[in-house]
């Protein structure tokens, strides 16, 4: 999370103090960075078969994508999706990962 708060400082953006400190990690593992579900490309079947937009790939908690992805449902599927999306993923939801993740990305 540094390097995307230090990005976005780089670009004028002002990343309010109280996200400057994320929570612990839970797991790294390589993000997205923009989960959101249209970067997800799905064949006629429904499965994965592609991701797109990965300028903000890198490593850091899975919750920073986990958090994205599970907002995005709503934008792009309408309510009722985030639980099952989180459920699929084969974790608990974690209601202060998932708040921060949140914030931070719609600050940056």
């Amino acid at each position: 999370m540094p390097q995307r708060i230090a990005n976005a400082a780089g670009r004028g953006i002002r990343v309010p103090v109280a996200l400057r400190t994320p929570p612990p990690i839970d797991a790294l593992v390589v993000c997205h960075g923009d989960a959101c579900c249209p970067n997800t490309l799905l064949d006629a079947a429904g499965r994965p078969i592609a991701h797109v937009d990965l300028g903000a790939m890198g490593v850091a908690d899975r919750w920073a994508d986990i958090a994205v992805a599970a907002m995005s449902t709503e934008w792009n599927y309408g309510p009722g999706w985030q639980d099952a999306l989180i459920e699929a993923y084969g974790v608990a939801p974690d209601q202060d990962r998932l708040a921060y993740y949140r914030s931070l990305w719609n600050a940056t």
